[in-house]
């Protein structure tokens, strides 16, 4: 087994004919790394002929909803999907509380027909627990994935998501539990990179002998949490992309569908992941965008908000998530229009019925102004914190959530210590 000190050597990378044209001697494999080398061996990825199988049986898929804690719920999927997303992931599944707690399973995963291709992402550090909770959705998705990439101080109190990449051996045998016990689901990885292009390669390569169908990148090292500040490292991905055997998703800089274009184009990636952008615009990979009339106007976010409210009458979300969606989707015209953000922020009073009453309000004030932009009565640095406390306020809300459905297994969790 290749261990995590294996990966610590100087760097060494490998170069797409796009990214760079050198090639250097892997210290991990004796022979040169170029764009047409793989890292390993066709015997050691029995799994690559039925991965590309699988991928093109779900349709080669290109344009993926990303997964997102509360955010990439059923009726959220089902919006992005009427918009031009060929696939999607289920927000991030707690193994221990998705396996033991039924009514955590009931809120966090729902799905339809239509809902398809569908990956569940689950969160573990324990390959027991992953399997067998991996084993009660296994019919009903087309595959499990395995969250490697959550950056969150959640995930590293919870010791899961991105602060298990310095464990490999732990993270092997939980790909190779899944890999080796489900019958009817494939397995796939989402992960973050490393500081150097060499240890991404590595690692991605590690969970592909484990067993691992598709690997997804996130260009973005564990601790660049915030995307808007910190531009992804597309060279990872293409590196991987060169080195692996199976499928490769990109996600990062994703921000409109000639990003995803482009992304796909430079790193030669199969398909491309797209989170925070994506909640902001769920139609962001349509292709009339680039249309006559395509943008939808000003007030599009309202219009997809006003879908998005009723699919959830189809397929209901918690109400958090909910209103959640609603400040993404209107977006900076709450800058102007205060009096709407504030009603959002109302309380628990606050129900479905009014945040449409409230996004038809804003419709015709937009519509009344003539304007394509607003005009913020919120400075954009007193915008950026109210943001990032909203942000907080969320995570510590999830944080605690966690905390509780473990404390109701009987499970002391380092979260529960910690929420305030």
């Amino acid at each position: 087994m290749l261990g995590c000190n294996r990966l610590l050597p100087g760097p060494f990378a490998l170069f797409s004919p796009r990214i760079g044209s050198r090639t250097r001697l892997n210290p991990l494999y004796s022979r040169p790394m170029g764009s047409h080398s793989h890292f390993n061996p066709p015997e050691e990825v029995p799994q690559a002929e039925g991965a590309w199988e699988w991928f093109r049986g779900m349709g080669s898929p290109q344009f993926w909803v990303a997964p997102m804690v509360d955010q990439s719920e059923l009726a959220f999927r089902m919006l992005c999907r009427r918009y031009g997303c060929t696939a999607a992931y289920t927000p991030m599944l707690h193994a221990r509380l998705f396996l033991e707690g039924r009514a955590y399973r009931a809120e966090h995963f729902t799905t339809c027909d239509a809902d398809r291709p569908l990956l569940a992402q689950f969160c573990a550090n324990d390959p027991d627990t992953l399997l067998h909770a991996a084993r009660l959705v296994e019919d009903q998705v087309d595959a499990v994935d395995l969250n490697l990439g959550c950056p969150q101080r959640i995930a590293r109190r919870g010791r899961y998501g991105a602060f298990l990449m310095d464990d490999l051996p732990l993270v092997e045998s939980l790909v190779r539990a899944l890999a080796g016990g489900l019958t009817r689901a494939r397995v796939t990885v989402k992960i973050r990179r490393f500081d150097e292009v060499g240890r991404t390669v590595a690692y991605a390569a590690a969970l592909e002998r484990a067993g691992a169908s598709l690997v997804a990148v996130h260009a973005r090292t564990r601790e660049q949490k915030t995307a808007a500040a910190v531009r992804a490292d597309w060279a990872h991905i293409a590196a991987v992309k060169a080195a692996l055997r199976v499928p490769v998703l990109a996600n990062g800089n994703v921000r409109s569908l000639a990003d995803a274009r482009a992304c796909m184009h430079d790193t030669g990636a199969d398909g491309v992941l797209s989170a925070e952008p994506l909640l902001a615009d769920p139609g962001l990979f349509w292709g009339r965008r680039g249309e006559p009339g395509g943008d939808g106007g000003p007030t599009e976010g309202c219009r997809l908000l006003l879908e998005y409210l009723d699919l959830c009458d189809a397929y209901p979300a918690p109400f958090r998530m909910v209103k959640a969606h609603a400040f993404r989707m209107l977006g900076p015209w709450l800058a102007e229009h205060t009096d709407v953000r504030d009603e959002l922020n109302r309380g628990p009073d606050l129900c479905n019925e009014r945040v449409r009453e409230l996004t038809m309000e804003l419709v015709d004030r937009i519509e009344e102004c003539g304007r394509d932009a607003p005009i913020p009565k919120i400075s954009a640095k007193k915008l950026a914190a109210m943001e990032a406390e909203a942000a907080r306020a969320a995570a510590i809300a999830e944080q605690a959530r966690e905390a509780e459905g473990l404390a109701e297994l009987g499970v002391v969790s380092a979260a529960a210590e910690t929420v305030h």
